[in-house]
């Protein structure tokens, strides 16, 4: 009979720690014998590394696509089929949810049921949401030891973000028009592949919307029209903070107005930042601190600082903080051209319960204390984000419609 537990932890606990733990039998010992495989992002940037020093493709998707240029769903897809084809006795799966859209998801919930009747399954879980509903046993670590996990234990607690966010007095206030961002009849192929099929979209300033649709419908590529740095933008109807895509304006010009945070951004950053010169880094658009900012950018600096708790550890490395505190940061650090423009894509994937909730409180200040216009990109709903506004992405034969969701 197969063996088929949860492990729940936060994101403060050493995962690759504990992975490697398991894989050496010491935490279950009766996988001492058994051969193992590991369903991780971990293995995930392994093989994308591969491809990207050496040009190794040892994953392909369905579509022979190398992981690099796939989605996040075709490249736990391919994963996945690879971890079967050597069919090993138990597998260890790590956030199997992330970035995932809800086709994809039960897609690989199905995949993992049909195969938990031959092979021993391990989840680690930082979500409770996430454990999949054929494991029954749920256990948390303490003292290097499994222990039965209870519902009552580890509640989300309730944060609060007690500071005034810094005054947009300080920064550039110029007004722009609004619409900030509008899309008209918007139509985009990579060759003969249809992406968007007439796209109409207006983002109005101090609106907050999530852009939803399934893995490879288009978000990505209506963000990169938006960001600046998609040459298919160039001939279609598109205004940006007053202007027409196209009419002269650089890509910094626009990257100025726009504050950006991605889960991938930090894919193998190492520098030894401080975290106040992390923030104040916002303000060159670079990750890490190269030019002296002005006696007005470090007082902007100082109060975001002091708005997420971390003033007293401003000099402490940015890299020492836990995963949910960096993601606090770096939203500082988008945040502090006080932008007309927040885009957020996928930024609660990897959290743990307690740091989305964290997370989302920031984000609802921003919200309700600013003007800037916030466009969160995610297939999950956070329950403690509510977005004003929902823009689906709908894929057809010609490529996604969209559609405003009340």
């Amino acid at each position: 009979m197969q063996q088929h537990l949860a492990i729940y932890i936060s994101n403060s606990f050493d995962k690759e720690g504990l992975i490697k733990t398991i894989f050496l039998g010491k935490l279950i010992p009766s996988f001492s014998s058994l051969k193992g495989a590991l369903f991780s992002e971990i293995i995930l940037n392994k093989f994308i590394d591969e491809e990207m020093r050496h040009g190794k493709m040892d994953v392909v998707t369905k579509t022979k696509n190398s992981l690099l240029h796939s989605s996040e769903g075709e490249r736990k897809k391919a994963l996945l089929d690879h971890i079967i084809a050597q069919e090993p006795d138990y597998i260890v799966i790590d956030n199997v949810f992330g970035n995932l859209d809800i086709a994809t998801q039960a897609h690989i919930e199905k995949q993992l049921e049909t195969l938990s009747k031959t092979t021993s399954i391990v989840q680690i879980a930082n979500r409770k949401g996430d454990i999949l509903p054929f494991i029954k046993n749920i256990y948390q670590i303490e003292d290097d030891k499994l222990v039965a996990f209870s519902n009552t234990e580890n509640k989300t607690e309730v944060f609060h973000f007690e500071e005034t966010l810094p005054s947009a007095a300080y920064h550039n206030s110029k007004k722009f028009l609004n619409p900030l961002i509008k899309f008209n009849n918007v139509s985009i192929n990579y060759g003969e592949r249809p992406i968007l099929n007439a796209v109409s979209w207006e983002i109005k300033s101090g609106q907050f919307w999530q852009l939803m649709g399934p893995n490879g419908s288009g978000k990505s590529t209506i963000l990169s029209m938006i960001f600046g740095d998609n040459p298919k933008a160039y001939g279609q109807d598109i205004i940006l903070f007053g202007v027409k895509k196209g009419s002269g304006e650089s890509i910094w010009d626009i990257k100025q107005k726009i504050g950006y945070f991605s889960s991938e951004m930090l894919r193998g950053f190492t520098r030894h930042e401080t975290i106040g010169n992390m923030i104040a880094s916002g303000f060159f658009d670079t990750v890490g601190l190269y030019k002296t900012p002005t006696n007005a950018q470090i007082k902007i600096a100082q109060q975001w600082l002091r708005v997420l708790n971390m003033f007293d550890i401003k000099k402490q490395s940015f890299l020492s903080l836990s995963r949910g505190h960096q993601r606090l940061v770096l939203i500082a650090r988008a945040m502090v051209k006080n932008p007309p423009l927040l885009i957020l894509d996928e930024p609660t994937n990897g959290l743990d319960d307690n740091d989305a909730a964290l997370f989302c409180e920031l984000i609802n200040k921003i919200a309700t204390e600013t003007n800037t216009a916030i466009i969160y990109v995610s297939h999950r709903k956070e329950a403690n984000l509510n977005p004003d506004f929902i823009y689906q992405l709908i894929p057809t034969e010609k490529g996604s419609k969209g559609q405003v969701v009340n």
